[in-house]
């Protein structure tokens, strides 16, 4: 393959020309690239506002795809189920996101990303079609493979706003993408039960306002995102070539291993017991895969390598990207355990614990666009990831203090605690495509580091509901029933009150009074409490070790320089946005 270098594009004009030399072949010319020499309309042109319209969308349509239906996957089993499969509405997300986000930024990286990103728009715009119209949960299953397929393209837009401005906004960039996240990541939860409670269609309207977003994003994609083409970035290298040398097994041996071993995670203790034969099937099979993967990468040294492997010899890469996987592990146990416990300890009303709910994913977005925007500024990033990670270890462990009656202490810490996690993410990200040496491979950097974070909350998640269930099958047996009989309920209608726990209707009950159900919901309570207090103490197990790596992570600020790793092009001719505009504007003055 030829050498790819940041930048690289076609010949055309006298600007074009020039650019092209500085990108002939010395890496220190390369580097030395900076926005002085692009034209002066480039950071204004249509072009790339467009695409920075795009990257909002996109992350928008990742995120609420999912988002927007996860708090409310029950009402739509019950409207078009009920079918026991829904549980796969998850996990198919999980899954297809976990592994394409990899296979998006090492395929994008030598083909080009304009048709990555396009298609994926419109992947997502059907996957949100057929959703909206499902009829049964098996349609409902269908269409968000399809949306998970899409959004591992469309949370990619940390490297394809990344490469496109200076190395030193870097930061920002990804904090003015994250505003577009807010109505989804942040009040996904709200503006589900809004649309269930206010709408007539409702739930069905989460995916029509998908269709919107996605339809929105696929014409900014289209129009306006014109990154180097394929022979723009490999003059001496066919497409067929490149196919070709492509590391087919690899391939095969990272899908198909990391699926299977993902999918016999969230198989266990849900969809079937732990010692069956289909968790420890395919958890060892995919193990294996995973294992002949790393050893085919390593030893067998294909041309083009689906994950490159000297990447791992960066130890402060390799920090960066497990810690933002451990804190966006830290970050699953609240956005799954807390709108569980607002509903069981807090409250019945729909519409308040819904606002409840999005205190985690709200005060994440805002350490995003906080981190983002003040990184630079503050600079010394390791000790903003150190500084960042001891706060939310010790904030969101102390939620473990957890009772019925401390709500606000609890929103309290959540609300510090979820926000530092949010900056550790913002800054952990984008340095995983910072740090690198050569900016040519940014999206296999930033692709590898979504995979794993993607893959590491999978395990924790699998960990925090495997608790939970665990400690809620132990203190409501020990807490419940005693007080129950107590309070007067014979003891043949202790496992119907408890039943009834879950329905919320206890009519029917064998000698049931309104102050022995006052008695048996407050022991519910309180025995649920100790629950999930253990769940919150065991994220200390993955922060703790979190903390440990935030001080093998660099500093970066000697990197944020006014260096531009790739440029757009005004269509497939190679010519460099914003000058044709910029001449078009003095010839508008010259005639005036």
């Amino acid at each position: 393959m030829a050498s790819e270098k940041p930048g690289d594009i076609g010949h055309g004009s006298a600007v074009e020309s020039t650019v092209v030399d500085m990108f002939s072949s010395d890496e220190e010319v390369v580097l030395s690239h900076n926005t002085s020499s692009l034209p002066p309309g480039y950071f204004t042109s249509t072009y790339f506002l467009g695409t920075m319209a795009a990257s909002g969308f996109a992350i928008a349509g990742g995120v609420g795809g999912f988002a927007l239906a996860a708090p409310i996957l029950g009402i739509i089993n019950a409207d078009i189920g009920p079918d026991p499969n829904y549980v796969w509405i998850s996990l198919v997300y999980t899954l297809t996101l976990a592994i394409g986000q990899t296979l998006v930024g090492r395929l994008s990286d030598l083909f080009g990303r304009r048709w990555f990103f396009i298609s994926g728009n419109i992947l997502a715009l059907i996957g949100c079609i057929i959703c909206a119209v499902a009829t049964n949960i098996p349609m409902v299953i269908g269409g968000t493979t399809l949306i998970g397929l899409a959004a591992s393209t469309q949370l990619s837009f940390t490297f394809v706003v990344g490469e496109l401005v200076p190395m030193e906004y870097r930061f920002m960039a990804n904090a003015f993408i994250y505003v577009w996240s807010i109505p989804f990541s942040g009040l996904g939860p709200l503006v589900a039960y809004a649309f269930v409670l206010h709408t007539k269609a409702g739930w069905r309207w989460c995916y029509y306002l998908m269709i919107i977003v996605n339809g929105l994003g696929a014409l900014c994609w289209y129009f306006f995102y014109h990154p180097p083409t394929f022979y723009m970035k490999n003059r001496t290298t066919t497409r067929w070539e490149m196919v070709k040398n492509f590391d087919f097994v690899g391939f095969i041996l990272f899908s198909g291993g990391l699926l299977i071993f993902l999918m016999g995670l969230s198989w266990g203790g849900g969809v079937y017991p732990w010692n069956s034969a289909h968790v420890i099937t395919t958890l060892v099979v995919g193990f294996v895969a995973c294992v002949a993967f790393v050893l085919w990468e390593t030893m067998a040294n294909p041309k083009e390598p689906l994950m490159p492997m000297h990447l791992f010899k960066d130890i402060g890469w390799d920090a960066t990207i497990v810690l933002i996987s451990l804190g966006a592990s830290v970050y699953y146990a609240f956005s799954i355990i807390f709108p569980q416990m607002v509903f069981g300890l807090y409250t019945e009303d729909k519409a308040y614990g819904s606002a409840l709910s999005c205190i985690v994913g709200a005060s994440i977005v805002m350490g995003q666009i906080v981190g983002g925007l003040l990184s630079k500024w503050i600079g010394k990033q390791k000790w903003q990831l150190v500084v960042s990670t001891t706060a939310f270890t010790g904030l969101l462990g102390g939620v473990a203090c957890a009772t019925t009656d401390n709500k606000d202490t609890v929103i309290g810490l959540l609300i510090v605690g979820c926000f530092f996690v949010g900056w550790v993410e913002s800054i952990g990200l984008a340095m995983s495509g910072i740090v690198i040496k050569d900016q040519s491979e940014i999206g296999t950097a930033v692709g590898i580091a979504g995979t794993v974070r993607s893959a590491v909350s999978t395990v924790a998640s699998t960990i925090y509901v495997a608790i939970l269930t665990n400690c809620l099958g132990a203190t409501i047996p020990a807490q419940v029933p005693p007080a129950l009989i107590n309070a007067g309920l014979p003891a043949s209608s202790v496992a119907s009150f408890i039943e009834a726990m879950t329905t919320g209707s206890f009519e029917g009950i064998k000698g049931i009074t309104p102050q022995i159900t006052e008695i048996g919901v407050a022991a519910y309570k309180s025995a649920s409490a100790v629950a999930y207090r253990t769940v919150f103490l065991s994220t200390i197990a993955f922060s703790g070790v979190a903390l440990v790596l935030s001080f093998f992570c660099p500093n970066v600020d000697d990197k944020m320089t006014s260096m531009v790793a790739t440029m757009l092009q005004k269509g497939e001719n190679g010519e460099i946005v914003g000058a044709v505009e910029e001449k078009t504007r003095h010839a508008h003055v010259e005639d005036v």
